[in-house]
């Protein structure tokens, strides 16, 4: 089982548990955790993390006092968020779902998503770890679907703030979100080295012009859409 340290607020940083194949804190995760925290106060809000993972989002989520439903396609990820959010100590209600699951036409303050956006050669695969990550040629076969959900997700004032990396197109969900009648920018950006995979996926990049010959970095933006 593999641990990773993550900083939660007014305590010390404790380490999360993920199982094999469940997506662990990296740093999207760090930069979307940091977007939450600028959505403070988030006391009695209801909050709902689409694709938690190992619940790393919404562990801080229900820190920041806030009431935490969190959704995963995967079972490991779901009993890992449940295992770590006992563990912290904190109430998170965690449902096996795609995307927001069976929410019953419930609403929220605040959806916070680390959908899977790393564009591949082949289709979206149905099961396995890869699923966390990969999103079809474009990386866009989750965002997409979440730019379309999210006004009927989100209650008036509402806010969405959504992590995905700039290879599958920031300006497209920019301009999808809006489409839907939600004001829509990026309010973090963060550049880190390629990981294993890009770095496995590099000559195909390149050929798609999605990565340039001396590029090493990848962008990654945290989006901010609030129903207004």
């Amino acid at each position: 089982m593999a641990t990773e340290t993550v900083s939660l607020p007014h305590r010390r940083p404790r380490a999360l548990w993920t199982l094999p194949g469940v997506y662990a804190p990296q740093a999207d995760t760090r930069l979307l955790g940091r977007a939450l925290r600028a959505e403070r106060p988030l006391d009695g809000a209801d909050v709902l993390d689409i694709g938690t993972g190992s619940g790393a989002l919404a562990v801080l989520a229900a820190r920041m006092g806030a009431r935490v439903a969190a959704t995963d396609v995967s079972w490991r990820a779901v009993l890992t968020a449940r295992a770590n959010a006992a563990r912290q100590r904190q109430r998170v209600r965690v449902r096996r779902g795609d995307l927001a699951g069976e929410r019953g036409g419930r609403t929220f303050d605040v959806v916070v998503t680390n959908p899977p956006y790393v564009p591949a050669p082949h289709a979206p695969p149905s099961g396995g770890a890869a699923r966390a990550w990969d999103a079809g040629h474009d990386g866009r076969h989750v965002v997409d679907r979440l730019c379309a959900d999210a006004p009927a997700l989100l209650r008036p004032t509402g806010v969405l703030l959504m992590v995905h990396s700039g290879l599958c197109g920031v300006e497209a969900s920019l301009r999808r979100l809006r489409a839907g009648g939600l004001a829509a920018e990026v309010v973090a950006r963060d550049h880190v080295p390629f990981g294993p995979v890009l770095h496995r996926r590099l000559p195909w990049l390149r050929a798609r012009g999605l990565v340039g010959p001396a590029d090493e970095y990848e962008e990654l933006v945290v989006i901010r859409a609030e129903r207004t």
